[in-house]
């Protein structure tokens, strides 16, 4: 499952906000992997005041990180149009400019991945590896909101 974690200034997202953004990553994700949206997370952590730091400086202007862990095998290009389409999204919903929004993409390997109890199966063969487990899982997993 990619996990997307979200860090942004105190007070900077709000509840409207955050669900925006999550829905904006869940299917910006989707659209460039082809993964069904049950297969994203987003996580929000805040960054509390006097928290933040570059080149020993402390940074007083509101940021937004994304940090995004996926399944390693997608392309170059499928990783460049999710980092454009999520850092468009940020922009768009919380009117930083871009120099203030930051996503970075780091790949794990499928088999080093355990998600509802299953080890991942490699990209583009989700199709499969969802037919293949339990009912419950199956259900529970196409109930979630974003699925395809």
């Amino acid at each position: 499952m990619p996990t997307y974690f979200v860090n942004a200034t105190h007070g900077l997202l709000t509840s409207a906000q955050k669900k925006q953004v999550a829905e904006e990553i869940t299917r910006a994700h989707s659209s460039a992997t082809g993964a069904q949206g049950f297969f994203a997370q987003v996580i929000f952590n805040e960054i509390p005041a006097d928290n933040h730091f570059m080149g020993g400086v402390l940074i007083e202007t509101k940021q937004v990180f994304v940090h995004g862990h996926i399944r390693a095998g997608r392309t170059e290009e499928q990783k460049k149009l999710l980092l454009d389409d999520v850092i468009a999204s940020i922009h768009k919903i919380t009117r930083l400019e871009r120099r203030y929004v930051w996503a970075y993409i780091a790949e794990l390997a499928p088999s080093n991945m355990v998600e509802y109890g299953q080890v991942l199966p490699k990209p583009g063969s989700e199709a499969e590896w969802l037919e293949a487990l339990p009912e419950e899982d199956r259900a529970y997993m196409l109930s979630l909101k974003g699925a395809r």
